[in-house]
């Protein structure tokens, strides 16, 4: 699923004109990474809260703090089909936030497509 993100993310930033290689550092797979495993990441917390049967509404109220990945989900999905890049993970994340999905069908929908050149 991490590689998935980065590879989702390189072609949606390639598609707005940077290089690939850019999301290979700090600011690209580094970023990911800490979003996807530090305890300390808003995101993650969302997402765990979230996969443990919260809604959204109850953790948003609870945080005192800003989790970004809420609030941009639906522009970043937005700008994506506008630009005609395939962003599964973000539509999953889209669907999960704003479209009513269950985590559990939304992990099974992004883990259970076919398989392709990423």
């Amino acid at each position: 699923l991490v590689t998935r993100g980065l590879a989702e993310t390189s072609r949606l930033g390639v598609a707005l004109g940077a290089r690939a290689s850019t999301f290979m550092g700090l600011s690209g797979l580094g970023d990911l990474m800490l979003t996807c495993s530090g305890d300390l990441s808003r995101n993650r917390q969302v997402g765990l809260r979230l996969g443990s049967g919260e809604s959204l509404e109850d953790i948003a109220s609870s945080m005192c703090m800003v989790a970004e990945g809420v609030k941009t989900t639906a522009a970043v999905h937005d700008l994506a089909r506008r630009l005609g890049v395939d962003t599964p993970v973000t539509d999953a994340v889209q669907g999960l936030l704003h479209g009513g999905e269950s985590p559990r069908k939304a992990v099974m929908r992004l883990m259970t497509r076919t398989l392709r050149q990423e």
